[in-house]
């Protein structure tokens, strides 16, 4: 009983540290963003100017930047996530396959993402131009679109590793009922461990997401650094936290570094949400499934 009590006290103190940790980084950077917040205000998130040379700074470009790039991402890397997952956790969860793919997913998970913006601009970056050229498009190469390719390849070991586990989770015994009621292979995949397994799949597919959402070094290489809203998916563009790498250590007014530290406070915000929304939608999955069960 004794050794219960000091768990449990461990635990609570862990989790209020981790709590007390968050809001001061929030208060951290609310500090810091006053003096952009007193002089822009809310207009800061809808404007689309951002010259530090006339002090002028608004945040709508890479908000903007941010939410395509990784919703880009996410629908790209969806099928293959979910294709992985599926081959591992349910075709074959033994064998020499099951052990190559999943070393691989593990070694994809690892890479730097120093690396991923190296092979973007060294091998898709090139690419892409090739397709702008033939479409008439100015030939960056780099931009929204090679940012949201290197983003999907770098979340799918994310989403595929956590619907793969839940997946193998599925109770073999409401496998073997939908076999014994005609289903095929399919039908049993449909309709039996995909809703069985909707939650954690919508987690991973959530962390996934939140992954994308903060990667700064892989897209600030490939994205095109413009401080500018992306016309249209090949225009190069800058995120939230691309811009802040760039700029940060060479910022040189009061003004500057606030507006950056302010950017910095709203992707901590929209990262809190993200997560915020995933939980509410995961709670609500299980219970409908629940009632349906």
């Amino acid at each position: 009983m004794l050794q219960d009590k000091i768990f449990k006290k461990l635990i609570f103190t862990c989790g209020l540290l981790i709590i007390l940790l968050g809001i001061a980084i929030f208060i951290t950077v609310l500090i810091g963003s006053i003096p952009s917040i007193k002089a822009f205000g809310f207009h800061f998130l809808s404007s689309k100017q951002w010259n530090p040379v006339s002090d002028e700074f608004g945040a709508l470009p890479f908000i903007i930047g941010t939410l395509i790039t990784s919703i880009l991402a996410i629908l790209i890397s969806i099928p293959f996530s979910l294709s992985v997952a599926l081959l591992l956790g349910e075709f074959f969860q033994e064998g020499i396959l099951n052990e190559i793919l999943s070393s691989t997913i593990d070694l994809l998970a690892g890479i730097p993402s120093v690396i991923y913006g190296f092979w973007g601009l060294v091998v898709l970056v090139p690419i892409i131009r090739n397709i702008e050229m033939k479409c008439g498009i100015p030939p960056y190469g780099v931009g929204i679109l090679t940012a949201s390719i290197v983003l999907a390849i770098m979340i799918i070991p994310y989403t595929a590793s956590i619907a793969r586990e839940v997946i193998r989770l599925t109770p073999p015994e409401i496998k073997e009922a939908g076999y014994s009621l005609g289903g095929t292979r399919l039908d049993i995949v449909r309709k039996v461990i995909f809703p069985n397994s909707r939650s954690g799949i919508i987690a991973g597919i959530l962390l996934g997401f939140g992954r994308a959402i903060g990667e700064t070094m892989a897209v600030t290489m490939v994205i095109g650094n413009s401080n500018t809203l992306p016309k249209d998916l090949f225009s190069p563009a800058n995120t939230m936290a691309s811009v802040i790498a760039n700029e940060f250590t060479e910022a040189t007014t009061n003004i500057h570094l606030s507006s950056l530290i302010q950017i910095g406070m709203w992707l901590f915000v929209i990262t809190f949400l993200v997560n915020l929304l995933g939980s509410i939608i995961i709670e609500k999955t299980e219970i409908k499934g629940g009632l349906n069960g």
